[in-house]
């Protein structure tokens, strides 16, 4: 068949699209376009690009080709298949900044920028990596989303851990949930990742516990001070045997149970801000009496990176900023 155009189609695609074979090479894309103009143009230079031998090239590989190549590699295709239906056979080398700013809003129109970073810029550049093709992809505005930073202050951690033996729940589970906490303020884990220790993942005399199978690939040490050793030690049902280190499970039972003592001990958290206060806490703690500075966070193996530890910074006073002691007229302070 030779190349042709044909039109939109109801309930399929609203671009007009580009089919057909021109000097053995075989086209089945679309051009990304309402215009009846644009597409005869896109057609007039694939013929010219299939006359000078571009198409033969790997970036004439079509997106769901290359998309079901990168899924067969092992890549995560979770949010692949409305970029397929999206892009269907345009080929990734023609794929560029424009295009991709396009399926963003048009697949997720009401999405926040750090939703459609997730689930169309972040795909498309793994797609287009594993096809090998380098090339920078501007995120958009916001795409990180609000940086939460509340923490609780010394006071309200230990009003907390407290109250969890008041809330409507039994024995057992009070004293779990209270350990759970506790675990949570003193590691800086995140509110899933104790629910995944296994018992045997965990080693009181060497104080860790091996955090498995990472969004990196690789386990993570994680350093359990004393107070949550001991905690531990008095887990109900011990430590022996097989199974999860709690039985809890990241649902609505259990942000009930956190409600329940945020009401007991009379702290109120902001909106959104629930079990990840706790590792909030854990990091401006770790500034302020710990001493540690962004890098040394870094170095703790929480964050890869300095800019995700430095939202902590403005927690600590700096020592360029004291140095403002020795302005002239300043009080000096004692020591």
């Amino acid at each position: 068949m030779p190349l042709k155009l044909v039109p939109p189609r109801a309930g399929k695609t609203p671009f007009w699209s580009i089919r057909g074979t021109y000097l053995g090479c075989y086209v089945n894309r679309s051009s990304g376009s309402r215009e009846k103009a644009f597409a005869e143009k896109l057609l007039t230079r694939l013929k010219r690009d299939a006359e000078r031998g571009v198409l033969s090239g790997p970036k004439a590989v079509g997106f769901a080709a290359a998309a079901a190549a990168y899924m067969k590699a092992g890549g995560d295709g979770k949010y692949l298949a409305p970029l397929i239906k999206h892009f269907q056979h345009m080929p990734i080398g023609d794929i560029d900044q424009v295009m991709i700013d396009d399926a963003a809003v048009a697949i997720y129109p009401e999405a926040t920028a750090a939703t459609r970073n997730r689930q169309v810029y972040t795909p498309i550049s793994a797609v287009l990596k594993r096809a090998g093709i380098e090339r920078e992809i501007k995120r958009p505005k916001g795409w990180r989303g609000r940086k939460l930073t509340h923490w609780l202050t010394a006071e309200q951690a230990l009003r907390i851990f407290k109250a969890t033996a008041r809330i409507d729940a039994p024995k057992d589970t009070k004293v779990k949930f209270r350990i759970y906490l506790r675990m949570l303020c003193y590691t800086g884990m995140r509110m899933g990742e104790p629910l995944k220790l296994a018992k045997a993942d965990v080693d009181l005399e060497a104080a860790t516990a091996t955090l498995r199978d990472m969004k990196n690939g690789r386990d993570r040490l994680v350093y359990l001070p004393p107070i949550v050793v001991e905690d531990l030690r008095k887990l109900p049902g011990g430590l022996r045997g097989a199974g999860r280190l709690f039985s809890f499970h990241a649902g609505g039972r259990l942000r009930d149970l956190l409600k329940m003592t945020l009401a007991e001990a009379g702290v109120v958290l902001p909106r959104r801000v629930a079990f990840h206060v706790f590792c909030h806490t854990w990091a401006t703690w770790m500034r302020q009496y710990g001493e540690l500075d962004t890098f040394d966070l870094v170095r703790t193996d929480r964050w890869v990176d300095p800019e995700s530890a430095d939202r902590y910074a403005h927690v600590v006073v700096s020592e360029q900023a004291r140095r403002a002691d020795l302005l002239p007229g300043a009080k000096r302070r004692a020591g």
